[in-house]
């Protein structure tokens, strides 16, 4: 069992940039791939962004390509670097994790999930 603790959300204006991190249980370094996903009020959960289990590769969603990064550290936090935020980026971000050396991006993919950090992009 993996626990996934997400942090690092809160209220910015439009244009503006956050820093999450998602701390696990367990080392995630070469067992996991991790993705991020974001779910805004009224609608379905959908992937942001998604790095493999050793940091070389990574996916992200079109939605926010270019404004966003995903890094991880070589134990168990992986990072999601958000600029140029805008009003439609408000959501609740989960922090997910897989043991595989694929990479994978659908939510049915990932077997352990955080509880998720609010993040608002707001004037």
């Amino acid at each position: 069992q993996v626990q996934l603790v997400e942090s690092g959300g809160g209220l910015v204006q439009p244009g503006g940039s956050l820093r999450l991190s998602c701390a696990a249980s367990v080392r995630t370094w070469l067992t996991h791939a991790m993705g991020w996903f974001r779910q805004a009020p009224g609608k379905e959960r959908e992937f942001v962004a998604a790095i493999d289990w050793n940091g070389g590769t990574t996916h992200f969603a079109d939605s926010v390509k270019g404004r966003f990064g995903i890094s991880r550290d070589y134990a168990n936090t992986v990072y999601l670097e958000t600029d140029s935020l805008k009003p439609e980026d408000t959501a609740v971000y989960f922090c997910a994790a897989e043991p595989s050396e694929e990479l994978p991006t659908e939510i049915g993919k990932y077997r352990y999930w955080g509880q998720g950090t609010q993040v608002t992009v707001s004037s």
